[in-house]
């Protein structure tokens, strides 16, 4: 499948925000949830959807070239496949300073805090916000981000 976006107005504020689960997970709720959170905060969202691959991904924000992208997972695999395509992401020169973030049920086992989320950030990730600490720290995150993010 071959993206077409279109640029938004340089004069436009808000961000740019891409959001989207990891390819393992076909849960859309967490995502239509995020979508809505940040539209009311002001930004432009892409929602992608469940189960996407992670080429998919790549393609997508790519061509869009986000402010921002959110990564959201439900089912409890967002830790390994989280890894797998944040490196992917940040191997584009394009998206390398992209801030890409990760959020939700991260591991099977849950609190995955510590190591697990110490090497989510490793691997490339600019916050990881697991479930069990609510909205309101990615919430908080994206406030502080300054709009228009990247120069196009």
């Amino acid at each position: 499948m071959k993206f077409q976006f279109y640029a938004h107005p340089p004069d436009t504020e808000g961000l740019d925000v891409v959001v989207t689960s990891v390819a393992s997970d076909a849960h859309t709720w967490n995502l239509v949830y995020i979508q809505l959170l940040l539209e009311e905060l002001g930004h432009r969202v892409i929602n992608l959807g469940g189960c996407v691959p992670d080429q998919l991904v790549v393609d997508a924000c790519r061509a869009r070239r986000p402010d921002l992208i959110v990564i959201s997972t439900v089912n409890g695999h967002g830790f390994v496949d989280g890894k797998r395509v944040v490196r992917l992401l940040r191997s584009y020169h394009e998206l390398y300073a992209t801030p890409i973030v990760i959020g939700g049920k991260l591991g099977i086992a849950g609190g995955e805090q510590g190591h697990g989320v110490r090497q989510l950030l490793e691997a490339g990730f600019d916050a990881v916000f697991e479930e069990s600490a609510g909205i309101v720290s990615f919430r908080d995150f994206v406030q502080s981000l300054p709009a228009r993010v990247m120069t196009r």
